[in-house]
Protein backbone atom coordinates (compact mmCIF):
# COMPACT_ATOMS: atom_id res chain seq x y z
CA UNK A 1 0.00 0.00 0.00
CA UNK A 2 2.28 2.69 0.96
CA UNK A 3 4.47 1.42 -2.63
CA UNK A 4 1.45 2.26 -4.25
CA UNK A 5 0.93 5.75 -2.66
CA UNK A 6 3.85 6.93 -3.15
CA UNK A 7 3.55 5.92 -6.72
CA UNK A 8 0.87 8.54 -7.18
CA UNK A 9 2.25 11.43 -4.70
CA UNK A 10 1.49 13.93 -7.32
CA UNK A 11 -2.45 13.34 -6.36
CA UNK A 12 -1.47 14.41 -2.41
CA UNK A 13 0.35 16.93 -3.87
CA UNK A 14 -3.23 17.95 -5.74
CA UNK A 15 -4.79 17.65 -2.83
CA UNK A 16 -2.62 19.76 -0.95
CA UNK A 17 -2.46 22.65 -3.55
CA UNK A 18 -6.41 22.66 -4.15
CA UNK A 19 -6.79 23.08 -0.28
CA UNK A 20 -4.36 25.74 -0.28
CA UNK A 21 -6.18 27.56 -3.24
CA UNK A 22 -9.78 27.33 -1.40
CA UNK A 23 -7.90 28.13 2.25
CA UNK A 24 -6.82 31.48 0.62
CA UNK A 25 -9.93 31.89 -1.31
CA UNK A 26 -11.68 31.77 2.35
CA UNK A 27 -9.54 33.91 3.95
CA UNK A 28 -9.80 36.65 1.26
CA UNK A 29 -13.92 35.84 0.53
CA UNK A 30 -15.31 34.30 3.91
CA UNK A 31 -18.33 33.75 3.09
CA UNK A 32 -17.12 31.37 0.54
CA UNK A 33 -17.33 28.80 2.65
CA UNK A 34 -20.58 29.48 3.96
CA UNK A 35 -22.03 29.48 0.48
CA UNK A 36 -20.42 26.36 0.04
CA UNK A 37 -21.78 24.93 3.27
CA UNK A 38 -25.58 25.58 1.84
CA UNK A 39 -25.00 25.34 -1.18
CA UNK A 40 -23.90 21.86 -0.13
CA UNK A 41 -26.96 21.12 1.82
CA UNK A 42 -29.26 22.19 -1.18
CA UNK A 43 -27.89 19.61 -3.68
CA UNK A 44 -28.53 17.03 -1.12
CA UNK A 45 -31.99 18.41 -0.07
CA UNK A 46 -32.95 17.92 -3.70
CA UNK A 47 -31.46 14.97 -4.64
CA UNK A 48 -32.50 13.31 -1.04
CA UNK A 49 -36.35 14.50 -2.16
CA UNK A 50 -36.08 13.35 -5.80
CA UNK A 51 -34.85 10.37 -4.86
CA UNK A 52 -37.46 9.69 -1.94
CA UNK A 53 -40.34 11.04 -4.73
CA UNK A 54 -38.90 8.47 -7.32
CA UNK A 55 -39.52 5.44 -4.92
CA UNK A 56 -42.86 6.32 -3.23
CA UNK A 57 -43.90 6.73 -6.97
CA UNK A 58 -41.66 2.85 -8.19
CA UNK A 59 -43.70 1.57 -5.14
CA UNK A 60 -40.39 1.62 -3.21
CA UNK A 61 -42.14 3.03 0.36
CA UNK A 62 -44.26 0.12 0.23
CA UNK A 63 -47.75 0.38 2.09
CA UNK A 64 -46.61 3.27 3.19
CA UNK A 65 -45.77 5.46 -0.03
CA UNK A 66 -47.46 8.42 0.80
CA UNK A 67 -45.12 8.95 3.99
CA UNK A 68 -41.78 8.86 1.45
CA UNK A 69 -43.69 11.02 -0.99
CA UNK A 70 -44.35 13.64 1.62
CA UNK A 71 -40.96 13.21 2.42
CA UNK A 72 -39.66 13.28 -0.36
CA UNK A 73 -41.90 16.62 -0.90
CA UNK A 74 -40.41 18.23 2.38
CA UNK A 75 -36.41 17.54 0.51
CA UNK A 76 -36.94 19.44 -2.65
CA UNK A 77 -38.91 22.56 -1.04
CA UNK A 78 -36.16 22.32 1.58
CA UNK A 79 -33.29 22.61 -1.34
CA UNK A 80 -35.54 25.13 -3.40
CA UNK A 81 -35.98 27.32 -0.72
CA UNK A 82 -32.31 27.27 0.05
CA UNK A 83 -31.25 27.97 -3.50
CA UNK A 84 -33.56 31.07 -3.79
CA UNK A 85 -32.89 32.14 0.13
CA UNK A 86 -29.43 31.17 1.09
CA UNK A 87 -29.18 33.70 3.24
CA UNK A 88 -32.03 32.31 5.33
CA UNK A 89 -30.81 28.76 5.25
CA UNK A 90 -27.07 30.15 6.48
CA UNK A 91 -28.73 32.12 9.64
CA UNK A 92 -30.71 29.45 10.44
CA UNK A 93 -27.71 27.33 10.70
CA UNK A 94 -25.89 29.26 13.00
CA UNK A 95 -28.62 29.58 15.19
CA UNK A 96 -28.35 26.05 15.19
CA UNK A 97 -25.56 26.09 16.23
CA UNK A 98 -25.73 28.50 18.92
CA UNK A 99 -28.69 26.62 20.48
CA UNK A 100 -26.51 23.57 20.46
CA UNK A 101 -23.60 25.32 22.02
CA UNK A 102 -26.15 26.64 24.58
CA UNK A 103 -27.36 23.39 24.97
CA UNK A 104 -24.69 21.39 25.56
CA UNK A 105 -23.09 24.07 27.85
CA UNK A 106 -25.64 23.79 30.63
CA UNK A 107 -25.58 20.33 30.65
CA UNK A 108 -21.83 20.73 31.21
CA UNK A 109 -22.03 23.04 34.08
CA UNK A 110 -24.77 20.62 35.77
CA UNK A 111 -22.33 17.71 35.32
CA UNK A 112 -19.22 19.58 36.64
CA UNK A 113 -21.71 20.32 40.14
CA UNK A 114 -23.10 16.99 40.32
CA UNK A 115 -19.60 15.84 39.52
CA UNK A 116 -17.98 18.21 42.81
CA UNK A 117 -18.04 15.70 45.03
CA UNK A 118 -16.55 12.94 43.13
CA UNK A 119 -13.49 14.27 41.02
CA UNK A 120 -11.07 17.52 41.56
CA UNK A 121 -11.36 19.76 38.79
CA UNK A 122 -14.54 19.78 38.13
CA UNK A 123 -14.11 23.52 37.71
CA UNK A 124 -12.61 22.45 34.48
CA UNK A 125 -16.08 20.98 33.03
CA UNK A 126 -17.74 24.56 34.42
CA UNK A 127 -15.74 26.31 32.68
CA UNK A 128 -15.89 24.55 29.47
CA UNK A 129 -19.51 24.49 29.64
CA UNK A 130 -19.34 28.26 30.49
CA UNK A 131 -17.84 29.01 27.44
CA UNK A 132 -19.85 26.69 25.22
CA UNK A 133 -22.66 28.89 26.47
CA UNK A 134 -21.09 32.47 25.95
CA UNK A 135 -20.05 31.04 22.47
CA UNK A 136 -23.79 30.20 22.02
CA UNK A 137 -24.77 33.65 22.87
CA UNK A 138 -22.37 35.69 20.83
CA UNK A 139 -23.77 33.46 17.93
CA UNK A 140 -27.21 34.57 18.55
CA UNK A 141 -26.42 38.47 19.37
CA UNK A 142 -23.49 38.55 16.38
CA UNK A 143 -24.56 35.78 13.81
CA UNK A 144 -22.41 37.84 10.88
CA UNK A 145 -19.17 37.46 13.31
CA UNK A 146 -20.04 33.54 13.62
CA UNK A 147 -20.13 33.08 9.86
CA UNK A 148 -16.87 34.79 10.11
CA UNK A 149 -15.31 32.80 12.46
CA UNK A 150 -16.27 29.74 11.30
CA UNK A 151 -15.01 30.41 7.46
CA UNK A 152 -11.90 31.17 9.18
CA UNK A 153 -11.86 28.10 11.24
CA UNK A 154 -12.46 26.32 7.64
CA UNK A 155 -9.54 28.49 6.14
CA UNK A 156 -7.36 27.67 8.86
CA UNK A 157 -8.56 24.09 8.23
CA UNK A 158 -7.59 24.20 4.90
CA UNK A 159 -4.35 25.71 5.02
CA UNK A 160 -3.17 23.15 7.68
CA UNK A 161 -4.46 20.24 5.70
CA UNK A 162 -2.54 21.62 2.20
CA UNK A 163 0.48 22.23 3.85
CA UNK A 164 0.33 18.86 5.42
CA UNK A 165 -0.41 17.31 1.80
CA UNK A 166 2.21 19.23 -0.14
CA UNK A 167 4.79 17.97 2.53
CA UNK A 168 3.88 14.27 2.10
CA UNK A 169 3.77 14.08 -1.28
CA UNK A 170 7.14 15.84 -1.62
CA UNK A 171 8.25 13.14 0.87
CA UNK A 172 6.84 10.29 -0.70
CA UNK A 173 7.65 11.90 -3.83
CA UNK A 174 11.49 11.28 -2.42
CA UNK A 175 10.69 7.85 -1.74
CA UNK A 176 9.88 6.92 -5.29
CA UNK A 177 12.94 8.09 -6.60
CA UNK A 178 15.22 6.23 -3.91
CA UNK A 179 13.29 3.26 -4.29
CA UNK A 180 14.11 1.79 -7.77
CA UNK A 181 11.64 -1.08 -7.14
CA UNK A 182 8.61 1.44 -7.65
CA UNK A 183 7.30 1.92 -10.84
CA UNK A 184 6.44 5.21 -11.95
Amino acid sequence: MELSLARYWWVLLLRGIFALLFGALVIVWPMLALIWIVASFAVYALLDGAFAITAALTGGGGGHWWALLLEGVVGVTAGVLTLIWPEVTALALLWFIAAWAIATGVFEIVAAFRLRKVIEGEWLLALSGLLSVLFGIALFVFPTGGALALAWLIAAYALTFGVLMVALAFRLRALVRQTPVIVR
